[in-house]
């Protein structure tokens, strides 16, 4: 498996979030369940986001690169 530039970017980027949740989580131990039901939705479509790039990357039909990235763009939406 080669390994380019986007996705060494991208891996860092999910690290630093996985990172920055968990500094959140530690700083904040008082979530309510509500707030932790929240983050753990929020971790696993991360979780999604970081397989469909991965698979997106190895992909080569066009039929499935596009289904591939239409499902990246609507995870992408949710995390926002």
């Amino acid at each position: 498996m080669t390994w380019d530039g986007d996705d060494l970017a991208g891996q860092a980027e999910d690290t630093l979030e996985r990172q920055q949740a968990l500094a959140d989580a530690q700083a904040n131990r008082t979530t309510t369940p509500e707030q932790r039901a929240r983050n753990a939705a929020l971790e696993s479509v991360r979780l999604s986001r970081s397989r469909i790039v991965s698979q997106l990357n190895n992909a080569t039909n066009p039929a499935h690169r596009r289904m591939l990235e239409s499902a990246l763009q609507s995870l992408d939406a949710k995390i926002k």
